[in-house]
């Protein structure tokens, strides 16, 4: 063996380890770290944050875990996931209905299908279903897992609730699984998909969904679709009533534009978003494109099991239950639900009576044109729990299929200048010229009297029948619903401030027409019969609101649905609520509602017309019951509102007609047997009228019931002597904030025209009406208040 050491840099391994230590060189020329292994930066041990930071290599093990996880995953549910027969819904049960007191109210659910083969469907319609659900159907595979994954966050970040579901999808949902959203149905539908789209073809797939796929109407698959919105087969379909179809997937009920045709809007933009679809895919020339209209659908043909008052509460009982996210509308449809509804049998029977004493019997169609166009809508709920006891929507749900309770495209009128009251107390809001709004505050009455302090283009409402009242109450001016005097009030308070009011008392948000200007107090705005009944039960609930209620129990196969809490709060005060109770009393009493005291009750209410005469409505309510009748004017062939001109013998119908008639009778014998209760009213300063012998307040002094104090119905907060109405005068009067006008000597002029913001002295000539001619007991005022044109048709109030 050779005695030369070893060559630099070489030596056994075990030999350097031995010589390697603190301080000593590793053959690198640096010393080693304390207790570290020799090679500089590898061998460094990691502190302080940097434990904290994953290494590569940990980096890596995880993603290989969590892709090994995906992957075992994957085979997993393939394996176990295998295809199922068909679901329920292939032969859904029916739906049954019940009053409150369980007895049947209405079986629903009979599923209307007849399936097709795919060669029978027009090939238009079916590139208007892909371009409306799935354009790239043929070219994908059965399952997109970025859609999915895109839908998901879209759904998690607010941007609206999204599937990510391929048409394979949708049809596995469809026919082998169901529609509630849970994660084993989606689970299970992502496994069968795969499957599906291996054991079957495109066409098969998509002839599937198109005959399983719920349109509306009950009608399950593009056939039964084709026959109930068209009244044709589908191989008959054309190009534009293919794609209203396809739209309808979207969302079948609200999409109706025959049951429901405030979401027209809404509906047509679906429609163009399809065939503009069928455009951008190269199916559809833009020359056909633009050459379209849009193919109305026929009105509906209900099952005769659902005659009367049933097929309507059907409809409002299914659009309440999906609406509020109780159950899905797909799931619904497919029966099996037992649905105790909150409705009485009694109370609903009272509400068909009256309306048959008061509209219905007093018809002749074949001798008078415009008795074919009456409809009638009304709703009465319990103001302390929200519950719906009684819902007229028609004569027949199988004659009339619209419901006149729920749909919203009738103007509401003066029935919505209680509301502008209400806001005014809520508020404390004063006048242009600083005086506090009360029931007593004096306005300026004459008609087309322009507002004041409004920014906006130039208002001068025109009064019933043109009529000019000269310095009136707020009270007086309810009672005669006067529209100079609302519109300028609104004004006052703030068109904006009167919106939140309405909505806070029960107005859908997004209401028709509720817009913040002045002629919002005249009603131009077009809530349903339902949701005004909603509002004035909260006036009667002294200014508690919650959601009305039509259902007080659901179950399937035993089990019970749960419903949402009622959650009630305070919407207003309750002395913003109770002072326009006591006024709606006076309308009531002495104003343009007299026939509602046929129900024998203390009673509080508003008439109220739309423009032209084409509704007529009364909404009032007794401590226990809050009602809303409408009488409405619609053309029976084409569905265009009327006026209601001549109908049932009369000139005109309006609110403190028919309406009150109606709301009269029924309330009377809805509350028969019932204990007889008084309206307990804790009203807010101003809202009663002193004695004429009281000493006049001080500008911008509030008068009237101290905070707090309950007086007796028709009680003054004065001393005893009586309550004052203001007197006829000879000359104009100068406006005080509360009480009877303070006149000038006889003889002498008041101020001019115009002078006083907000309000007006009188006419030019000094006098004074307290009441012009033909505005009596049972005149109603509502509409939009807007200045006819000359030659125009006359707009009432």
């Amino acid at each position: 063996m050779s005695e030369q050491p070893p060559q630099q840099g070489w030596g056994p391994r075990d030999e350097t380890a031995a010589r390697s230590g603190p301080g000593v060189p590793d053959g690198t020329g640096r010393p080693s770290p304390p207790g570290g292994k020799p090679g500089g930066r590898q061998g460094r041990r990691r502190t302080g944050w940097r434990r904290a930071v994953p290494t590569r290599r940990m980096l890596l093990a995880g993603f290989l875990i969590v892709a090994a996880l995906l992957i075992g995953a994957f085979a997993a549910g393939y394996l176990l996931v295998h295809i199922p027969p068909a679901n329920a819904t292939a032969v859904a049960q029916s739906n049954v209905y019940l009053y409150e007191d369980g007895s049947r109210l209405a079986l629903d659910g009979e599923v209307n299908r007849e399936n097709v083969p795919l060669a029978q469907i027009p090939l238009t319609v079916q590139r208007a279903v892909l371009a409306a659900e799935d354009r790239d159907f043929y070219s994908e595979r059965a399952v997109d897992p970025k859609a999915m994954v895109r839908a998901a966050w879209n759904t998690l970040t607010g941007k609206g609730k999204q599937s990510g579901s391929t048409i394979t999808q949708q049809y596995v949902k469809n026919y082998y699984l169901g529609q509630e959203q849970t994660l084993s149905r989606k689970w299970k539908e992502f496994f069968i998909a795969i499957k599906l789209g291996r054991e079957q073809s495109k066409g098969q797939i998509l002839q599937g969904y198109l005959n399983t796929s719920y349109f509306g109407r009950n009608a399950y698959g593009a056939q039964a679709a084709a026959q109930a919105y068209y009244g044709t087969d589908v191989s008959k379909l054309t190009t534009a009533q293919g794609a209203y179809l396809a739209s309808l997937l979207n969302a079948p009920s609200a999409f109706d534009v025959s049951t429901h045709p405030e979401n027209r809007p809404a509906a047509l933009a679906r429609w163009h978003y399809t065939l503009d679809g069928m455009v951008k895919t190269g199916w559809l020339s833009p020359a056909e494109r633009a050459a379209m209209s849009f193919p109305d659908p026929q009105s509906a043909r209900p099952a005769t099991g659902l005659s009367g008052q049933r097929g309507y509460v059907v409809q409002a009982v299914e659009e309440y239950l999906t609406s509020e996210g109780i159950v899905d509308e797909k799931t619904l449809a497919a029966g099996g639900y037992r649905i105790t509804t909150t409705l009485e049998r009694d109370r609903q029977d009272a509400f068909v009576k009256a309306v048959d004493d008061q509209v219905t019997d007093r018809l002749d169609p074949g001798r008078r044109a415009a008795d074919r166009n009456v409809r009638v809508g009304g709703a009465a709920i319990d103001p302390e729990s929200g519950r719906v006891v009684a819902l007229y929507g028609g004569v027949d749900y199988t004659r009339q299929y619209v419901n006149n309770a729920t749909r919203r495209d009738y103007q509401v009128g003066s029935t919505f200048k209680p509301f502008v009251l209400t806001a005014a107390v809520e508020e404390g809001s004063r006048t242009q010229d600083g005086r506090r709004i009360t029931p007593n505050t004096v306005y300026d009455g004459n008609d087309r009297r322009p507002v004041q302090g409004w920014s906006g283009a130039r208002y001068a409402p025109e009064n019933e029948d043109g009529a000019s009242y000269g310095p009136i109450t707020v009270r007086t001016a309810t009672d005669r619903s006067v529209n100079a005097v609302y519109a300028q009030m609104a004004v006052d308070v703030g068109p904006a401030r009167v919106k939140r009011t309405a909505i806070a008392l029960g107005l859908p948000e997004n209401t028709p027409d509720l817009s913040a200007s002045p002629s919002i107090a005249l009603g131009p705005a077009t809530a349903s019969v339902l949701d005004m009944a909603e509002a004035y039960a909260t006036l009667a609930n002294h200014g508690r609101h919650g959601r009305y209620t039509l259902v007080s129990s659901v179950s399937k196969d035993g089990a019970a649905v749960g419903l949402p809490a009622r959650d009630e709060r305070q919407a207003v005060s309750r002395e913003a609520a109770d002072t326009t109770t006591s006024v709606l009393q006076s309308v009531v009493d002495s104003g343009t509602g007299t026939a509602a005291q046929s129900a024998g009750r203390p009673a509080a209410g508003k008439t109220g017309t739309a423009e032209e005469d084409k509704a007529a409505w009364f909404a009032g309510y007794t401590p226990q019951l809050a009602t809303v009748v409408a009488v409405m004017g619609q053309d029976p062939e084409t569905g265009v509102q009327k006026p209601l001109y001549g109908a049932m013998g009369l000139p005109r119908v309006n609110g403190g007609g028919a309406p009150a008639r109606i709301w009269g009778q029924f309330t009377g014998d809805a509350l028969e047997g019932t204990e007889i209760m008084d309206f307990e009213l804790v009203t807010a300063p101003g809202a009663y009228q002193e004695r004429s012998d009281a000493p006049p307040s001080p500008p911008g002094a509030d008068s009237g019931t101290p905070s707090g104090a309950v007086p007796p119905r028709g009680a003054s907060s004065a001393p005893p002597g009586g309550v004052v109405q203001p007197p006829p005068v000879t000359g104009p009067s100068q406006p005080a904030d509360t009480g009877p006008p303070v006149l000038p000597p006889p003889g002498e002029p008041g101020p001019p025209v115009g002078a006083g913001p907000g309000t007006l002295p009188g006419p030019p000539d000094g006098g004074y009406r307290d009441q012009p001619p033909g505005a009596g007991a049972g005149t109603t005022n509502g509409g939009t208040g807007l200045v006819p044109s000359a030659g125009g048709p006359r707009r009432p109030y």
